[in-house]
């Protein structure tokens, strides 16, 4: 792929979504999707009850109406098997937070889907992946029921043929539920996935993939637009919505790039926020005790005095650095 051309469409996703954007915010506050705050949250966050959320049909817009255009005027007539794979994981898990966001706005259940059905639906997504990636494998002429995972930082690989279906279904499911529950603060998750998604666009250049490049750098030109909104004071929320997208997004890409035990090092800020509610919970249980003064982790930091863009920034600069780390072990 043409260095010059790698640039396209992140300038197209990030045009696309600030256009979107001033149209589309008016229409969730003129349809009452406003954010409804938990009891059990920081108090300062009472004050964001109402902003418009569902945010997240802005970025998946931009995404979808870059990647396919720009890649068949890329790509031509080669087949977009790898990119169809990666947009349906992402819009697959953004269909469910959809169905999540609504429950919540506009039935009014703040829960919104029950633990068992979120489960449910993302097992059933994980498992329509996984015969989609064997017909993905089919169109790339490899055997699709042989599947190797690589060791990070070493020529190393090891084999685990039907096994790689719960792998992957569990990468699907963490991956989701991670950037998920790092969807606290405004810019948190916007930033940080650009970031992530950055990292894979360098990834996919580094192995040869158009496809990789061109849907990771539209996902983050779609980010850095959502920012414009997203960023503290935030006008929008993405919700569910954009969160379990951007987490499946990942997943997929890590999939497709064979760099499946990388995608926790990239995404380190996802799994530390995901250990700090695990080691809260287990800590309270086990031991009556908590470890840190509310979870997720950038709730405990705004409770010792951050203000929030200090907790955003310094969790986007870990992130950069953990994607630094990732790139390192993927290309040395």
């Amino acid at each position: 792929m043409d260095m010059s051309m790698v640039w396209i469409p992140l300038a197209v996703a990030f045009g696309l979504g600030v256009g979107l954007g001033p149209f589309v915010i008016p229409i969730l506050r003129r349809l009452k999707f406003g954010q409804a705050i938990r009891d059990e949250g920081p108090q300062a966050h009472r004050k964001k009850a109402g902003t418009p959320t569902m945010g997240g049909v802005i970025f998946l817009t931009a995404l979808v109406f870059t990647a396919i255009p720009v890649s068949n005027l890329i790509l031509g007539n080669r087949s977009l098997a790898d990119l169809f794979f990666l947009l349906f994981a992402t819009l697959g898990y953004g269909i469910l937070g959809f169905l999540d966001d609504y429950i919540k706005v506009v039935l009014k259940r703040n829960l919104g889907l029950t633990a068992k059905q979120k489960l449910l639906g993302q097992l059933f997504i994980g498992v329509v992946l996984f015969w989609v990636l064997l017909e993905v494998r089919v169109f790339r002429g490899e055997n699709p029921y042989i599947s190797s995972i690589g060791i990070p930082g070493t020529d190393l690989s090891f084999e685990l043929n039907w096994m790689y279906l719960p792998l992957l279904v569990i990468m699907m499911i963490a991956a989701s539920n991670a950037v998920n529950l790092t969807d606290g603060l405004d810019g948190l998750v916007a930033g940080t996935a650009a970031i992530g998604y950055g990292a894979y666009a360098i990834i996919g250049f580094y192995q040869q993939n158009e496809m990789v490049v061109i849907f990771s750098l539209a996902m983050v030109g779609a980010m850095l637009s959502f920012l414009v909104f997203n960023a503290h004071p935030a006008k929008v929320f993405m919700g569910d919505t954009g969160s379990l997208a951007l987490g499946g997004g990942l997943a997929a890409l890590a999939v497709i790039t064979k760099t499946e035990l990388l995608l926790p090092v990239i995404g380190a800020v996802f799994v530390i926020e995901t250990l700090s509610v695990m080691i809260q919970v287990s800590s309270f249980k086990w031991r009556g005790t908590r470890i840190f003064r509310m979870t997720p982790l950038h709730h405990h930091f705004e409770l010792v005095g951050w203000s929030e863009w200090r907790v955003v920034t310094v969790f986007w600069m870990t992130g950069l650095v953990f994607a630094l780390m990732g790139l390192y072990l993927e290309l040395l």
